[in-house]
């Protein structure tokens, strides 16, 4: 059975964040140590959800 992948866009990671402002998803998703997104779309980048997530659950603390 094939895999489906699941892609997230800013609007989504601010979501996962909380409900955070477009400026500071901008800046956590410009980090060096944030995953490369598979895609730059003409709405903007999309990321893999599971590397978002891992990523998210690694630095929680960090970001708070």
């Amino acid at each position: 059975m094939a895999r489906k992948l699941r892609l997230v866009g800013s609007a989504e990671i601010r979501v996962m964040l909380g409900g955070i402002s477009r400026q500071r998803v901008y800046r956590i998703t410009s980090r060096r140590d944030f995953p490369e997104p598979v895609a730059q779309l003409s709405m903007g980048n999309v990321w893999l959800a599971e590397d978002v997530e891992r990523w998210i659950a690694e630095r929680r603390a960090d970001l708070d």
